[in-house]
């Protein structure tokens, strides 16, 4: 059981995926699966939330489950709006976005929580109700004005990705919120392609962050239970 993989539906995107990237299946110390979401852009799912792609989205997710894994999540934390139906559609747990661990991490910490997201503008009330988020106080930055992140996984412009360049426009974001709001108790990453700092977040902020590689982390163990052992 501890090899079953987890499943993957994902974009298609083709710029470069860096370890953290949940499409990069370095990022696991288990196996991962993945299936492309057809028809699926980040304009489609983020700007537009085209409700026409629950059809495609279903059939990733039921041909991820046709192929035996454990589990399926997702490679942008947009699929936030077909959480509900796409845990109906298959018999295995979904978890399709981080922004699941909004109300956990409220209780958590007792404070208010930051959302790192793609692009701020796009979030809606809808967004946090599709998960019981919509009473938890949030405080949201995003990186949809952002160069490097604009031209690279918004617009797809090219697939080289400027790590160096990335970083210092995602600290910029992340400092920003924590100054404007001093009393943040946590951060959640939305976005899947900010993974990667979420270790240089947390070194510049001090709090605890959480995102999808922390959330398919737990649930993956949930699912491999081994038996307790005493220590010699």
């Amino acid at each position: 059981m501890t090899d079953t993989p987890i499943g993957v539906l994902w974009l298609g995107t083709t710029f470069e995926k860096i370890p953290g990237h949940i499409a990069n299946p370095d990022t696991f110390d288990f196996p991962v699966t993945y299936r492309r979401i057809v028809g699926a852009t980040p304009q489609r799912l983020v700007r537009d939330a085209d409700p026409t792609l629950l059809e495609p989205i279903i059939a990733a997710a039921k041909d991820l489950e046709a192929s035996g894994v454990a589990g399926i999540t997702g490679a942008c934390g947009f699929l936030v709006l077909f959480q509900a139906e796409l845990a109906a559609a298959v018999s295995v747990p979904v978890w399709a976005s981080s922004l699941i661990q909004l109300p956990m991490v409220h209780r958590m910490v007792g404070r208010p929580v930051g959302l790192l997201v793609a692009d701020e503008h796009a979030l809606t009330p809808r967004h946090l109700a599709a998960i019981g988020a919509e009473s938890v106080p949030v405080r949201v930055t995003g990186m949809a004005d952002q160069p490097e992140f604009r031209e690279v996984m918004m617009e797809g412009r090219r697939d080289a990705l400027d790590v160096g360049r990335l970083e210092r426009e995602v600290l910029d974001r992340v400092e920003r919120l924590a100054e404007a709001n001093p009393d943040l108790g946590a951060l959640v990453i939305e976005c899947t392609d900010l993974v990667p700092f979420a270790h240089t977040i947390q070194a510049r902020l001090g709090l605890p962050v959480f995102d999808i590689v922390t959330l398919t982390t737990m649930a993956h163990a949930t699912l491999t239970r081994r038996p307790f052992h005493a220590r010699p």
